[in-house]
């Protein structure tokens, strides 16, 4: 690609193919698409029939077909479609809750909701595949918010989105532009894909392992002994964080709660003062190999302390301590499975709000425990499963982060 002398004046991207010059044209959405609002009175719904496309089926980029499944009679799609039938490659972007998503029409035989519009370029003018990436991106997507009313949900009407201008080169650098992010696109579904895969393929084996249906043999060759069951308490000791919130400082010792342990970063933290700590530490001291687990708002996420650790944790979390009863990777995975997470349920205060469940209820929970060597087999297994997935999203995000820095450059 060539980097050109871009000018705020001048029509050209930053970042271009080098086999592409001169200006790009600038025009309203409705000079240059065919488009079709369709805004009126919703359709009746069926069980089965033609699938209808609503704003939350459609993402950045993609449509959804999953988080949202409703469905119109057949004998409906011809009156509800009037206005115009969606056509594989047509681009669909969303006019309010929530605003501008946009995606490419993939399947036939489709229906379209309301705060749904669908737009196909003028032929010989727009092509559909850029027309989606240049309203994905930023220089699109920065001006349709600032155009945008509403105070709870953002909205846009359809006559307002029509006046907007955008700015495109040739017919045959837009096809180079959309082909190349469709192959980008394509990248990373692939690795979302694998990604998704690992965590189904760990599901499964996880529940293999712990319901002893697989199990491992020692380093002999040998069957390794019956587990046994023993409750949470009789194992470890189980701590809540401190209930007083304390005075947050710009700098200083981390404090955890339960967002750092659901989003499994612990690094952008909240921080207090030494003395705090100091103070808190004296009563309950975070260890490397502990385990903090949700116990108020999200119940039973869990998190292993693998690292060398100095700070101090809200009353939402509970400290599981580690034990010689048990090797902590182990009871880590274990605090994940359908059997204690149903546990969990049963013994959390519901009508709490948030929802809740106490350190004796947590104590109280079974957990199935190996020899230790069996423990750290599988432990030792799952983690492995674990650092794949890892390493899959730091690609994701590394390839998401490209796409989106070569967004901003690739468009004008």
């Amino acid at each position: 690609m060539m980097v050109t002398e871009n000018t705020d004046l001048a029509l050209e991207p930053v970042l271009r193919f080098p086999e592409f010059e001169g200006e790009w044209e600038q025009k309203k959405l409705g000079e240059i698409t065919q488009y079709v609002d369709y805004r009126g009175k919703t359709p009746q719904k069926s069980e089965q029939g033609v699938f209808l496309v609503t704003a939350k089926n459609i993402k950045q980029g993609y449509i959804d077909y999953e988080v949202s499944r409703e469905f119109i009679l057949l004998k409906d799609y011809e009156n509800v479609m009037r206005r115009g039938k969606p056509l594989i490659g047509d681009v669909l972007i969303t006019t309010e809750a929530p605003l501008g998503n946009v995606a490419s029409i993939d399947i036939e035989g489709i229906a379209l909701a309301q705060r749904v519009i669908k737009l196909r370029g003028k032929e010989n003018i727009l092509q559909n595949g850029f027309l989606k990436f240049r309203l994905i991106s930023p220089q699109f997507q920065k001006p349709l918010d600032d155009k945008s009313s509403g105070t709870t949900a953002k909205g846009i009407k359809g006559s307002e989105l029509h006046k907007m201008a955008i700015s495109f080169p040739t017919l045959p650098e837009q096809k180079r532009i959309a082909s190349f992010f469709t192959v980008l696109d394509q990248k990373l579904n692939q690795l979302k894909q694998k990604k998704n895969l690992l965590a189904q393929y760990k599901k499964g084996v996880r529940q293999q392992l712990f319901s002893q249906k697989l199990r491992f043999k020692d380093d002999e060759g040998n069957e390794f002994p019956d587990w046994e069951e023993k409750k949470l308490n009789q194992i470890t000791e189980i701590f809540d964080g401190t209930h007083q919130t304390p005075t947050y400082l710009p700098i200083g010792i981390p404090f955890y709660s339960v967002e750092h342990v659901t989003a499994n970063n612990f690094e952008n933290t909240k921080f207090i003062s030494i003395d705090v700590f100091e103070k808190e530490n004296k009563r309950v001291k975070l260890e490397k190999g502990d385990i903090l687990m949700t116990r108020i708002g999200d119940i039973g996420t869990a998190r292993l302390i693998d690292w060398d650790v100095k700070a101090s944790f809200y009353v939402s979390l509970a400290l599981i301590k580690q034990s010689s009863e048990f090797y902590s990777a182990y009871l880590n995975h274990y605090i994940s499975t359908k059997d204690f997470q149903n546990e969990l349920w049963q013994r959390t205060i519901h009508v709490a709000f948030p929802k809740k469940i106490n350190l004796g209820e947590i104590g109280n929970c079974i957990v199935m425990l190996p020899v230790i060597a069996e423990q750290t087999k599988i432990a030792n297994f799952l983690s492995a499963i674990d650092e794949k997935i890892n390493q899959t999203q730091i690609q994701i995000k590394k390839t998401e982060q490209y796409k989106k820095g070569l967004m901003q450059k690739m468009f004008c």
